[in-house]
């Protein structure tokens, strides 16, 4: 029997939208106010789900306090009271959009979750927008 077991957290950066090989124009046409060079912050929502079959010795697919601690370790203290362009290297070269910002918290931390267990991230920019990522 698989079960997923999912973690809330949240964490408050700032970025940038844009594209450094575009013009400022073609930046603000395409981001706009996102794109502003004064950069801008969100109160980022993370859900982090882990799905598997229980442990029948520990009735865990995985210990909660182990996914707590993993997404304070790898996700909040990299990512919380930052500016994603300038402060977290995993965005030299990639515009800090909800997308990829969702892909990079999955490559963290799937080498700390068992492989034959799926991984999930979903990560709310704002409380309408969100974007998921299962891997792949």
């Amino acid at each position: 029997m698989r079960v997923k077991v999912s973690r809330r957290a949240h964490f408050n950066a700032a970025h940038k939208l844009y594209n450094s090989n575009w013009t400022a124009k073609k930046n603000e046409e395409v981001f706009g106010k996102c794109s502003s060079p004064n950069y801008h912050g969100h109160n980022y929502e993370l859900v982090v789900s882990v799905t598997g079959e229980i442990d029948e010795e520990t009735g865990f697919v995985i210990d909660i306090k182990v996914l707590k601690d993993l997404i304070a370790d790898k996700i909040e203290t990299a990512f919380d009271h930052k500016n994603l362009n300038l402060d977290v290297p995993d965005f030299a070269n990639l515009n800090p959009t909800a997308e990829n910002i969702a892909v990079v918290i999955w490559n963290k931390l799937r080498p700390s979750i068992k492989k034959e267990h799926d991984l999930e991230v979903v990560l709310y920019e704002t409380a309408r927008n969100f974007v998921t990522y299962s891997g792949g």
